[in-house]
């Protein structure tokens, strides 16, 4: 057997199949069919239909569907060797490991098998060509320059067990790279671009109600790249994709910087509401200073000295009670400034830490 890939042209990660399209070629002898050349006016080949005289049944194992072209004649020999070349388009499962996703390369097999001969008795199938020969070839005939790019092709020759009888197989064993480009122009940056315009609202000047509008929205549009993703991705997996990590440890991050603007709005109300109690207490005291003044008129026959002498701790006292809920809102303000830095850098380095770790894993 002779095998040249020609192109990939589709791979379904939701159904796990791949469709190539390929070329094999089987080439056999029959020591009933020959004749002499000086008989024949030197004629040495002549080609006839495929039902003519036998020929070796093959079955591809992992075939779930597929077309096979119309060239239905081989060609026969004078020395009674047969040459038989059929492209086929055919769809395999494939055991697709989608966790570098879309940083991914895939191995399939194309097991190439005949369970009406046993091996060695009655049929024996062989490669003719080198897996490096396969692979020049192959890349020199490659029509397709689309997601998937053909990188290596390796063969293994063994013998099945059914029951009591053997049969052969072939497995070309095909590995293909996936080129990453659209996935990348077309999810990862956006992503980090929201995630990026998330973090400079967070960090921005804007009042804490603007910035949870913004975040929102942020969130919003980051769920609908989501939505791409899962219209692509398997459901079935044992092992998240690194992708889907990203996505959801970016949207995490999105609504942990929503909580945390929402944790600082809550502070700052509640500073501005013990601000108005302790206003309110302040006014009380300052009214209660006119009805003292009215209720110790007859005093008024004291001497003036007396009176300013009375009045100097009350005034020192008054600029004591002002002085004590000014130097408390400078304190609380100043714990808010505090408290909104360490959670934004927290948020920060948090992220950080996440990028990093998926940095790894895609390069791994």
């Amino acid at each position: 057997m002779d095998f040249m890939l020609i192109a990939i042209l589709s791979v379904v990660e939701k159904l796990q199949t791949v469709t190539f399209y390929f070329v094999l070629n089987l080439e056999w002898e029959n020591t009933f069919v020959g004749w002499d050349l000086q008989d024949f006016c030197n004629i040495s080949k002549i080609i006839l239909p495929k039902d003519a005289y036998w020929s070796p049944p093959i079955f591809i194992l992992e075939r779930v569907d597929g077309q096979n072209s119309n060239l239905d004649y081989m060609a026969v020999m004078h020395n009674g060797s047969f040459n038989f070349t059929q492209p086929f388009q055919v769809t395999l499962t494939c055991s697709l490991k989608i966790f570098r996703f879309p940083f991914d390369t895939q191995t399939c097999n194309l097991s190439i098998a005949s369970f009406l001969y046993p091996a060695v008795t009655d049929l024996v199938m062989k490669t003719r060509q080198t897996p490096d020969e396969i692979i020049r070839q192959s890349q020199s005939y490659f029509l397709t320059d689309g997601e998937w790019k053909f990188t290596n092709l390796s063969i293994i020759e063994h013998v099945e067990e059914q029951g009591d009888e053997h049969f052969p197989v072939v497995t070309y064993v095909i590995s293909m790279k996936r080129r990453p480009t659209l996935y990348v122009l077309n999810l990862i940056l956006p992503t980090c671009a929201l995630y990026l315009l998330d973090m400079a609202v967070l960090f921005g000047p804007s009042s804490l109600e603007e910035k949870i509008s913004f975040q929102i929205a942020i969130i919003l549009g980051s769920s609908m790249l989501a939505v791409i993703l899962n219209n692509i991705l398997p459901t079935s997996s044992n092992k998240p994709p690194v992708i889907v990590v990203f996505f959801l440890g970016t949207f995490l991050l999105m609504i942990m910087a929503v909580l945390d603007t929402f944790f600082l709005l809550h502070q700052q109300h509640k500073s501005l509401h013990l601000d108005k109690i302790l206003r309110s207490f302040q006014q009380d005291g300052h009214a209660e200073l006119p009805l003292r003044a009215t209720n110790h008129q007859t005093t008024k026959h004291l001497a003036k000295e007396g009176a300013q002498l009375l009045n100097l701790p009350k005034k020192a006292q008054a600029k004591g009670h002002m002085a004590k809920p000014h130097s408390q809102a400078q304190k609380r303000d100043l714990f808010l400034l505090l408290l909104e830095k360490v959670l934004l850098y927290s948020h920060f380095f948090l992220s950080l830490f996440f990028f990093a770790i998926i940095f790894i894993k895609w390069s791994s």
